[in-house]
């Protein structure tokens, strides 16, 4: 007799997805899914569509951390007129960033791909290269 789990999402096994809609998504969440997506890619043990959803958190993660950074860098060397402007930037960077983590989230509710141009070929080639 086959066992049927009630809380199991039906849909995602007809779709033809491999993982989890909700493990996905934690991967997606701005900051906070960069721990589990870069566990993820480290362990080495997980399926394709998880290893992609990784890279790409990862990779945004990354670079929003990397530009925060720098910017904040700026910000406590720079004039009174251009630290208000790093600031604004700043602010905008991180809206940004957490607008583009809500819109892929958004995607993937939809069973879209989950492709960022530019940011998706950088994570296939950089992220894969030194951390899969």
């Amino acid at each position: 007799m086959k066992d049927i789990d009630p809380f199991e999402n039906q849909d995602i096994k007809r779709d033809g997805l491999e993982t989890p809609l909700y493990q996905l998504f934690i991967y997606l969440i701005p900051v906070v899914g960069f721990f589990p997506a870069l566990w993820t890619l480290y362990r080495r043990d997980s399926n394709r569509q998880q290893q992609t959803v990784s890279r790409l958190s990862v990779t945004l993660a990354l670079g929003w951390l990397l530009a925060y950074g720098l910017l904040g860098a700026g910000v406590a060397q720079a004039s009174e007129t251009l630290t208000l402007r790093l600031l604004f930037i700043n602010g905008l960077l991180t809206s940004g960033y957490f607008l583009v983590s809500l819109w892929l989230m958004v995607r993937l509710w939809q069973r879209k791909s989950v492709r960022l141009p530019g940011v998706s070929q950088l994570a296939e080639g950089v992220v894969r290269k030194h951390l899969s």
